[in-house]
């Protein structure tokens, strides 16, 4: 056998992946390092034995079968098989194998090559994952159209209610419940959204020390006393380019994670800012590019996240929480918003100890470098608007709160009446709200169409959720404003408002 074996060594031993060979009963005579070392064994040790040892029990069947096939045909194609290591964990190869015969041509050896795929299994299921990732995103922006037409009604008109009823009535109280309600079920329609990274965000220079500022007197109303929660920030801390809200929301689910870990303890949560640079601070591993960053970082001293399940805890509806404490979408979300920013997050964690995140954002300068922007407006007016949306339901409601604001409102329920009354009258129309999705027309054709025939009129489109519109296209298309469902009053106000005056040429900014 050694003298045959010479034959395939110098080829087999320089091999990248693993060889070996058996006599026909499946007895090792020959194996390389690659083959050996991949299963934790030295070569020497697996010499005489059976080919059995990389197999598991419930295998022995299927290989059976494929060495008599090799043997009737003198060789078997790649195919995926389980192996087991040495410590006793499975992992998977590709192999394949050939029959050595003698100068007779009768089978004298059994050959087999072989190459871990765990990397590409790893990356298969990645893939998965990631199609997984993109289907509720897909689901995210289907269902927020109809959702928010849902939940509009019951915010606007709570809303009106509460200006209505005496603030000290069981009425008031009611309609708050409601209103409180209706803005939940919007902030979970903008989490899905903002972990699908299909909602527009409104980015503006934001001191980060000024929203945990707000998060942290928020939490201590609503988290009990005897958890502390201490802070540490940097009240000089330069600028980010961000959606506030949005920085406020990692903010909020980071803490609320360290309040769960830490509930049934009375531990301590921290929060703590300041800047970071990269080269430093010893981050090199997080960022591709040196620089500057805004290191948001909140701990805990809870039970820690169990190592299997860290590679998890950014997966969507991955939760190790009771039914009612959350959604699984938390940790989810954070992630998506803070790549969103062009920013990462690190999680250090050690079990019974404690967890620590840390949050990574670019800063952009000095406080010098950009100038924040105020602009009061009165919200009231008089001119004439005419009022779009497929939703009899909403076209009601939205009325009522701008003809509250003092407007005068024409409404319809069809885009392609609107577009009638409207090329019928055109002058007497100063703005148009209209739908995003509609039958017939869709709320971006209707503004082109009613452009065309007066093209300094102002549109404002109002929408749930359009893979079809976007901030960076509204000025091409025309449309000087954009709300998304469901709308306050106040929203509502603010930019009709705004949208009137900068068309007017009132605008003071």
């Amino acid at each position: 056998a050694d003298e045959e074996i010479k034959k395939f060594r110098t080829i087999f031993d320089k091999a990248v992946h693993g060889n070996a060979i058996a006599d026909l009963e499946g007895n090792i005579i020959y194996i390389n390092d690659y083959f050996a070392d991949t299963h934790g064994y030295d070569t020497d040790e697996l010499i005489g034995q059976h080919l059995s040892i990389f197999h598991t029990h419930r295998q022995m069947k299927d290989v059976k079968q494929i060495n008599e096939s090799m043997l009737e045909k003198g060789s078997y194609d790649p195919i995926e098989v389980w192996h087991i290591h040495k410590d006793g964990t499975e992992f998977p190869m590709l192999m394949s194998g050939i029959i050595i015969t003698d100068d007779n041509g009768n089978p004298e050896f059994m050959a087999a090559t072989a190459i871990d795929i765990s990397d590409r299994k790893n990356m298969e299921s990645c893939l998965r994952q990631a199609q997984k990732m993109e289907s509720i995103g897909s689901l995210a922006g289907g269902i927020a159209h109809d959702f928010n037409n849902i939940l509009y009604p019951i915010i606007g008109l709570s809303e009106m209610l509460l200006e209505d009823l005496p603030s000290d009535s069981l009425e008031y109280e009611n309609a708050r419940v409601i209103f409180k309600a209706g803005q939940r079920g919007s902030d979970l329609v903008r989490q899905i959204l903002a972990f699908s990274r299909q909602s527009e965000n409104e980015i503006t220079p934001v001191r980060v020390q000024n929203v945990l500022h707000e998060v942290l007197k928020l939490c201590r109303s609503t988290i009990p006393v005897n958890i502390e929660i201490t802070h540490n920030i940097q009240p000089n801390c330069r600028l980010i380019m961000a959606d506030p809200t949005q920085i406020h929301q990692i903010a909020m689910n980071l803490i609320t994670n360290a309040y769960h870990a830490v509930e049934k303890t009375c531990g301590k949560i921290s929060v703590k800012l300041k800047e970071a640079n990269l080269e430093s601070d010893d981050i090199e591993d997080i960022f591709s590019e040196s620089g500057h960053y805004a290191m948001i970082s909140i701990s805990d001293t809870g039970c820690g996240i169990d190592p299997v399940r860290m590679d998890k805890i950014f997966d969507p509806y991955f939760t190790t929480k009771e039914k009612d404490k959350g959604t699984g979408l938390g940790l989810a979300v954070v992630y998506g918003i803070v790549k969103e920013h062009q920013g990462d997050i690190k999680v250090y964690s050690d079990l019974g100890k404690g967890t620590t995140f840390n949050v990574y954002l670019p800063l952009v300068g000095n406080h010098a470098d950009v100038a924040v922007k105020k602009i009061e407006t009165s919200q009231a007016g008089s001119e004439r608007i005419l009022l779009v949306d497929d939703e009899e339901a909403i076209v009601r409601l939205e009325k009522q709160m701008l003809e509250r604001l003092g407007y005068q409102v024409t409404s319809r329920i069809n885009s392609v009446e609107a577009f009638e009354a409207f090329k019928a009258k055109p002058n007497e129309f100063d703005l148009v709200i209209t739908d995003m999705t509609m039958p017939y027309m869709t709320g971006d054709q209707l503004a082109r169409k009613l452009i065309s025939i007066k093209p300094d009129l102002p549109i404002i489109i109002c929408t749930g959720f359009s893979e079809e519109l976007s901030l960076n296209r509204i000025d091409t298309i025309g449309i000087k404003g954009l709300l998304m469902k469901p709308v306050v009053k106040s929203e509502m106000a603010q930019i009709v408002r705004k949208v009137l005056d900068e068309t007017n040429g009132l605008d003071q900014e």
